[in-house]
């Protein structure tokens, strides 16, 4: 039984009932000190090539067995050339055995480059310069060896210094914010606007080296008693490094027919040292370009101070003593306008302009323009600087860099993530509700535009966005050929990973294999999966599926006669993580080990994971439903907020913040005491949930819940989680006819997750039941428990689904109705196959999955046409393929080639 199956593992993962899955892991009690090992892995650059520069460092998880080694156990890593590169190392996942699951490791930007390093069990070699943090009173010091920062614990200020040496290069770092009081857009004869600036409320430092420091700062924007947009921002600092990387989040908890949004930023001052002619300004473009200008330019005038001080002022190095110039221009250096303001601006993701002005009060001059900035600006001068980048500029438009105040004693660079420059953020409704006032009206309306509209539900409050920047404290002006190397690791991070052989290898993440064209059959496959992806990249920069609020997501159905996606009707516009798209993104990377595809699937990890769900609120822990806006429809789903799509990124990169968002939803299911999710059904009766009966689902919600728990019980978080997975999956299992069981008279316990039913067999079976990760959750949860009845009881129900009647009757008593998706349910098929062993049922699933019910038949044509103008707004390729079906179809057949490959 499954409490015996897993009694081995409990030891080690009842911590202590404080223990929460956001601090630093430590090792189970209990765990085991002599295991088997592993071979030395090889690991590799995700976009294969050594990059010049990182982001203060990077950051990587590895999976291993089970049984392979204890959490406790130290790394080494070593270049292709046998050189150890110091490495810190820290366990996040654990088996049930108490051997450790995953591990994180760091290098800083300092250590070797080599095109692949070895990671293995032994001592890891210290840095020459470790990272040291010292907790003080009233602020924290945190020193690489290159750089100290210093945090204050309260106060205006999330930074109040950056000091390399002696040498203050930035400080006064703090959190700035506007909003007005109306949109720009109706025409108001006023409008009044009003600043904030964050104030901290706590800091914790969450690792302090050898390697890599982590420092979190929390708290709101304020204006006097007035407080609001609460924000999480972590500071990631290296051995040897002059680079703060930053996680930036905030929430949205204003009113969106009152609060609009002007202006939101990070900003330091930057001492600015030296003549107005030796301070310089640097701007990234794409394809590597960069602007190279001073304050006060000394080029191009109608005297020449002579070569050697043009190219010095040029290539950003200190100029010759003004006594060796050509006096014509030193005697007239005062009337050399001084430009002391910058402005770029990528208000779109299809261009940027690029201004400069002396200073306020008079106007711009246009410098240059382009399509898609880098993201990353400099102020300085020979003897120091700050460059200051946010990460997918362009793609989360629209954004600033800012510099102001260089011709003074201080410049200010501003990193705005919401420019002033761009009209007021808007998060109204769209719609007026249609007269959609009662249940019926809106069932009606639901039938039209598949928008579950409900009056005050389209609220955008408690949804968040996460915004990662970086800050490099260089000790001169940079080379051009330098600062775009800085630029590009600010656009795409380097990371190092292991091979998705490896990967597959450790037995994480359920039922997938790596590409195999080992025969024709299989090879059609892999084309189908690899075209499809390509398609779904292809769309995101042709239908400019970009933005502050919308990167990362797909659109969910296609118009076939307007040749666009739905994107104003209703529940077919944006997918918002309907039928798993995420988790068939993740699988398609970690098959292939595509650097595309890691990126494409980080992206939608971090929309989802904060625009698509509640991080406070009434709604907290809840996602929205598909629509026109991600927070628009009334639909109130976990099976939305699901931590299956985002369990991945966490693992696979060790992304603390993508740890908060998983450790807030293991109480995701007291949102069943708040909100009915059946109250348009039940219309008329009182909504008086009882905690010890709640009306849960044991498919849709269960199964997000379960990812919940699974994830924290794996992280070594609160044991409430373990307790209500287990709990959950038996007393299912003990249902008369398990997940096929008729909904009607079963309750779910919120005290412990133990649902409770008619012993009487009844069936009541949805199509949509298990495509919301309860296949992948359920494969996991058998393997990791071994739990008879429940595997016995799960392989009926996967067996069953696709079944013919008679044989859906004769084991439960009843036929299953005519459902839907039986592409999608071949991988369930697949698994009852793969676990019975019969190869008779493997065959049955390439059947199901060939047919493509409701899906992609095997002759459904996966190519494109071009469509052009004047048939479109812009030219665009069209294929007959959704966000759902490709999603399933995705899923339905990575996990038919890893369980029944050898049958196809």
């Amino acid at each position: 039984m499954l409490g015996v199956a897993a009694a081995g593992g409990a030891a080690a993962f009842l911590a202590p009932a404080a223990a929460r899955a956001d601090q630093p892991l430590t090792q189970p009690a209990g765990a085991p000190t002599q295991l088997g090992g592993h071979d030395p892995l090889t690991l590799h650059w995700l976009d294969r090539a050594t990059p010049a520069e990182l982001t203060g460092g990077t950051t990587w998880g590895v999976p291993w067995p089970a049984g392979a080694y204890s959490a406790d156990q130290q790394f080494s890593l070593t270049t292709a050339t046998g050189k150890q590169v110091p490495v810190q190392t820290w366990p996040t996942g654990w088996w049930p055995d108490g051997s450790v699951k995953w591990t994180a490791h760091a290098i800083s930007s300092t250590s070797e480059r080599s095109d692949t390093y070895t990671l293995a069990a032994g001592e890891p070699v210290q840095p020459s310069s470790k990272v040291g943090v010292h907790i003080g009173r009233d602020q924290i010091t945190v020193s690489t060896g290159v750089i100290d920062v210093v945090f204050p614990r309260k106060g205006d200020r999330i930074i109040s210094s950056i000091r390399r040496g002696n040498t203050v290069i930035a400080k006064d770092g703090r959190l700035v914010a506007s909003r007005q009081n109306q949109p720009d857009t109706d025409g108001a004869t006023t409008i009044r606007t009003e600043p904030f600036t964050g104030i901290v409320s706590s800091i914790k430092v969450e690792q302090e080296g050898p390697v890599r420091a982590v420092v979190k700062v929390e708290g709101k924007h304020h204006k006097g008693r007035h407080a609001w947009l609460p924000f999480t921002v972590r500071f990631y600092l290296y051995a040897g490094s002059d680079a703060i990387r930053t996680v930036h989040t905030f929430i949205f908890d204003g009113d969106e027919k009152k609060h609009f949004i002007n202006g939101l930023g990070v900003r330091f001052a930057v001492p600015m040292r030296g003549a107005l002619h030796d301070r310089h300004v640097r701007f990234a473009n794409q394809d590597r370009g960069v602007l190279r200008e001073a304050v006060r330019g000394i080029t191009g005038l109608r005297r020449d101070p002579g070569q050697d001080v043009q190219t010095a002022q040029y290539e950003g190095k200190a100029t010759p003593d003004t006594s060796t110039w050509d006096s014509r221009v030193t005697t007239r250096l005062q009337y050399i306008p001084a430009f002391g303001d910058y402005s770029l601006s990528q208000l779109n993701a299809h261009g940027f302009e690029l201004r400069k002005r002396t200073k306020n009060g008079h106007s711009w001059v246009r410098v240059d323009g382009g399509r898609r900035a880098e993201g990353l600006g400099y102020i300085g001068s020979p003897s120091g600087g700050l460059a200051f980048g946010m990460r997918n500029f362009w793609q989360l438009h629209p954004t600033e860099l800012e510099i102001t105040g260089a011709a003074d004693d201080e410049a200010l660079a501003t990193v705005w993530m919401w420019s002033p420059r761009a009209g007021a953020m808007d998060l109204r409704f769209y719609h007026d509700g249609l007269g959609q006032d009662t249940y019926p009206e809106q069932l009606e309306g639901l039938e039209i535009t598949y928008e579950d509209y409900e009056p005050g539900f389209g609220t955008p409050y408690g949804v968040a966005r996460t915004t990662e920047m970086t800050f490099w404290a260089l000790e001169a002006t940079p080379t051009a050929e330098r600062f775009s190397d800085l630029a590009a690791a600010n656009a795409a991070p380097p990371m190092l990973v292991s091979s998705p052989e490896h990967n597959h290898s450790a037995a994480v993440f359920g039922s997938w294999s790596p590409v195999d064209r080992s025969l024709p059959a299989k090879a059609e496959y892999e084309d189908k999966l690899q075209a499809m992806h390509d398609y779904f990249r292809g769309q995101v920069d042709q239908r400019s599926w970009y933005g502050f609020w919308d990167y990362g997501d797909v659109m969910h159905s296609y118009d076939k006669v307007r040749h666009t996606w739905k994107y104003d009707i209703g529940g077919y516009a944006w997918d918002n993580s309907e039928l798993s798209t995420d988790m068939w993104l993740w699988y398609h990377y970690l098959r292939t080990g595509d650097a595309t595809a890691f990126r494409f699937a980080e992206a939608m990890t971090r929309h989802t994971g904060e625009v698509d769900m509640y991080h406070i609120g009434k709604y907290q822990g809840l996602g929205t439903r598909h629509g026109v806006m991600h927070w628009g429809d009334s639909a109130k789903q976990v099976r939305i907020s699901n931590a299956s799509y985002k369990r991945f990124y966490y693992f696979l990169t060790a992304d603390e913040r993508v740890g908060d968002v998983l450790h807030g939803l293991v109480d995701s299911d007291r949102s069943f005491l708040v909100l009915d999710p059946g109250r348009k059904q039940r219309e008329g009766e009182p909504f008086e949930p009882d905690p010890k009966a709640l009306s849960v689902s044991k498919t849709t919600d269960w199964g997000a819940l379960a990812m919940a728990w699974l994830a924290e019980w794996e992280r070594n978080g609160n044991p409430i989680a373990k307790k209500k997975l287990l709990n959950g999956a038996q007393t299912i299992a003990a249902l008369p006819n398990g997940w096929a069981q008729s909904f009607e008279g079963i309750t779910y316990n919120l005290a412990d997750g133990k649902f409770t039913g008619p012993t009487e067999k009844s069936v009541d079976v949805g199509s949509l039941s298990s495509v919301f990760g309860l296949i992948e959750v359920m494969t996991e949860i058998i393997a990791l428990t071994g739990d008879e009845a429940v595997k016995q009881q799960w392989i009926n129900f996967c067996r069953l689904y696709n079944a013919t009647k008679a044989e859906q009757r004769e084991a439960t008593g009843s036929d299953w109705g005519n459902l839907n998706l039986r592409q999608a349910y071949s991988r369930a098929t697949a698994y009852a196959a793969s676990q019975l062993g019969d190869t008779t049922l493997a065959k049955r699933a390439w059947q199901e999955l060939r047919t493509g019910h409701a899906g992609y038949p095997a002759n459904h044509d996966f190519g494109t046409r071009r469509i052009e103008g004047p048939d479109v707004f812009n030219a665009v390729d069209e294929a007959s393929l959704t966000a759902n079906s490709s999603a399933q179809f995705g899923l339905a057949a990575i996990q038919c080639l890893a369980l029944v490959g050898d049958e196809i």
